[in-house]
């Protein structure tokens, strides 16, 4: 709270003599030390602040009373009627007073918060059920991870409820797209272009700029000419040497045309584990797919595969045919991929997974090195996400790196990165690179 008040001062570049000036300032009405005791209240909460002697009121109060229904001490039941056995939350079981707390915490706190909060309650007290009602999917804030919690939801969900989840995936899908889309496209057609370059061009297709660049090396000094006869024989007097490049590497454009220059297949596995990686591998699926440069196929896996290429003009749609949870078998999933491989020096395959193989392990390994051997790619991803190194099999990552195929966690940002680098067969852009398997 503040309080005004009204002083005066003078301004020696505009005030008159004999003249004073006002000016209207806003003062801090709480002392220091009240201040700092109301964020402690805040952060200790109810149960734990007595010793604070800080009674909250207004918007304070009702901040309070958001968080203390989340994380409020306490005996009490989850939404579901059973016993927490602890710490627990006020929301009750009723979909309209989770609404409302929705709405409040949208009120009270910034878009990044209110995600974390709404992991939470579904985390800690089961309010996914409660995600298949309407009018609770549109008092959420949309994010990746609330979009992994629908699609585990989807084949329970009721239809009343799928055109608003729809909705709300959307959301989170065009807001991906509309952040990675002009990068990844920018990127990938600069390293599809580099490596279409010729070494032998017709003279009209020379990139003059790269050859002179890559014959620097090679430069010549001309012995200087013989002033007087220069002179004599051009009217101009030169003095000095000249020197001349050797083109001896010629760079030419690559020249168009109307065929896929690479093949790219995208291997996602879909266990629980793996949702928010599933939904930037959608979205960078669709966005590869309208690439006319590129030919592009979508895998997902978990003990069975499906193929989703034919949906990839809709990540929306193609996120809905995912089926979250269930095991892993990976190598099954690369036995598919590689058996749609046509041209295996001009493909990439991108295996998206924690590596926690329910299958053959031996032969997923010999398949990835016969996949390599061909001349094929290989990139291997633990994660596609925001949130960091995830947890993997570390005997696995180790057995890819080996053979060729480091297997790290890359942020959504990097992506487009490490495909451009793939495409050229240049190393991988690996981040924090000590700390690889």
């Amino acid at each position: 709270m503040t309080t005004t008040r009204t002083t005066t001062r003078t301004d020696p570049m505009r005030q008159k003599p004999g003249e004073t000036m006002e000016r209207t300032t806003t003062a801090p009405h709480t002392p220091p030390d009240a201040e700092r005791l109301r964020r402690w209240r805040m952060v200790l909460g109810a149960d734990s602040a007595d010793g604070t002697d800080r009674a909250l009121t207004g918007q304070d109060a009702a901040m309070d009373s958001a968080l203390n229904a989340l994380y409020g001490g306490g005996g009490g039941k989850k939404p579901n009627g059973r016993d927490t056995g602890g710490r627990s939350a006020g929301l009750g079981a009723s979909a309209p007073s989770v609404a409302r707390w929705l709405g409040d915490i949208r009120t009270y706190f910034p878009s990044s918060v209110v995600q974390v909060m709404q992991r939470d309650a579904i985390d800690r007290l089961g309010l996914a059920t409660l995600l298949l009602e309407p009018e609770m999917l549109e008092a959420v804030e949309p994010d990746v991870h609330l979009v992994g919690t629908l699609l585990s939801l989807n084949k329970a969900m009721p239809e009343t409820t799928k055109e608003t989840a729809r909705a709300v995936v959307r959301k989170v899908v065009e807001d991906l797209e509309a952040r990675l889309e002009s990068r990844t496209r920018a990127t990938l057609t600069g390293a599809l272009d580099r490596s279409a370059r010729i070494s032998r061009p017709r003279h009209r297709d020379i990139d003059w700029d790269r050859t002179i660049r890559a014959n620097l090396k090679n430069y010549l000094t001309l012995p200087a000419p013989d002033t007087a006869t220069t002179a004599e024989t051009t009217g101009t007097a030169t003095t000095g040497a000249t020197g001349t490049v050797v083109p001896e590497r010629l760079i030419g454009y690559g020249r168009s045309s109307r065929s896929a220059k690479k093949d790219i297949v995208l291997c996602v596995d879909q266990s629980g584990s793996m949702a928010a990686s599933v939904v930037h591998a959608s979205v960078f699926g669709a966005v590869l797919a309208s690439m006319r440069t590129l030919s592009t196929r979508l895998v997902v896996f978990d003990t069975a595969v499906v193929d989703l290429t034919d949906q990839l003009d809709d990540p929306v749609d193609v996120l809905f045919g995912t089926q979250l949870g269930g095991g892993t078998d990976i190598n099954r999933a690369l036995a598919y991929c590689q058996s749609r491989i046509t041209r295996p020096a001009d493909t990439v395959v991108v295996l998206i997974s924690d590596l926690y193989e329910g299958g053959i392990r031996d032969e997923m390994l010999k398949r990835v090195a016969a996949m390599k051997a061909s001349g094929v790619q290989f990139v291997t991803l633990l994660a596609l996400s925001d949130e960091g190194a995830p947890a993997y099999d570390h005997e696995h990552a180790a057995a890819l790196g080996a053979l060729g195929a480091p297997a790290f966690a890359c942020t959504p940002d990097l992506f487009p990165d490490v495909m451009a680098a793939a495409i050229e067969k240049r190393p991988l852009p690996i981040p924090d690179k000590g700390h690889q398997p």
